[in-house]
């Protein structure tokens, strides 16, 4: 395990050095850039609405019969905007994209690319691990505010035509105004850059140590996915905390 972290370190050192380098590798970058976050919208849309009317559902009842019905949008937008928009987002990516990465550069490895690239005097870091992590740190926010707004619709829906809870949308949106500040939203932007960066890195490192043929491709896929989601969730209980600690 501490081989693995001062690995990763490592990795990610050496990409923070490479970075002045990205202009040269802007198509590479547009291209992952556009596999992450334009090609998962269709996703991250549905999951969004739904988890926004979710909340709405459960809360909603309960809050309707203590008289608090009308505090139904601050719940849900800080909800969103917290916590569920920048973890479930990442959880998201981590298993679309984490294990996408992972696979073709491991794929890579086995086949022996990389030495070939090594070869030709062209750094790995620098071809394969900089644009994929630029991208996706890139990306992930901008989904994740994508999201915000769609949990924000979802639950707005759901608390407008549920009976139990009869809160029209102007309702709606006015207790969410009074609550939710930039600040807020300024919070899960920075959960989804830390979460991006994790699966990025994580997701590289272990293509780059893929060994064994198309098994050992498989093994990689599922660590850097499981990998990724354990750290999300840890990091996401240090990034509270931390964030918390700032507001007071």
């Amino acid at each position: 395990m501490f081989q693995n972290i001062g690995e990763i370190l490592v990795l990610l050192w050496q990409t923070l050095q490479a970075l002045p380098k990205t202009v040269r590798q802007r198509r590479k970058v547009f291209d992952q850039f556009f596999e992450i976050g334009i090609a998962s919208l269709l996703m991250a849309c549905i999951l969004s609405l739904f988890i926004g009317g979710v909340i709405a559902l459960q809360t909603g009842p309960v809050l309707a019969e203590r008289g608090l019905s009308t505090y139904i949008g601050g719940l849900v937008g800080l909800s969103m905007c917290k916590e569920l928009a920048p973890v479930m987002m990442a959880i998201l990516i981590a298993g679309r994209i984490g294990s996408a990465m992972s696979a073709e550069i491991g794929s890579m490895r086995v086949y022996e690319e990389i030495d070939a690239l090594r070869t030709m005097n062209i750094q790995p870091v620098d071809y394969l691990v900089l644009p994929r992590l630029v991208a996706i740190g890139c990306a992930l926010p901008m989904l994740v505010v994508f999201s915000i707004l769609v949990g924000w619709l979802g639950g707005a829906l759901v608390s407008s035509t549920n009976q139990k809870i009869g809160v029209p949308f102007q309702a709606y949106f006015s207790n969410l105004r009074e609550m939710v500040e930039p600040g807020d939203v300024f919070n899960g932007l920075i959960k989804s850059f830390v979460f991006a960066v994790v699966i990025g890195i994580v997701s590289c490192h272990q293509g780059l140590q893929t060994i064994g043929g198309p098994r050992g491709i498989g093994r990689s896929v599922t660590k850097a996915v499981v990998n990724s989601i354990v750290l999300i969730l840890i990091l996401d209980y240090f990034l509270t905390r931390v964030l918390l600690y700032l507001e007071i």
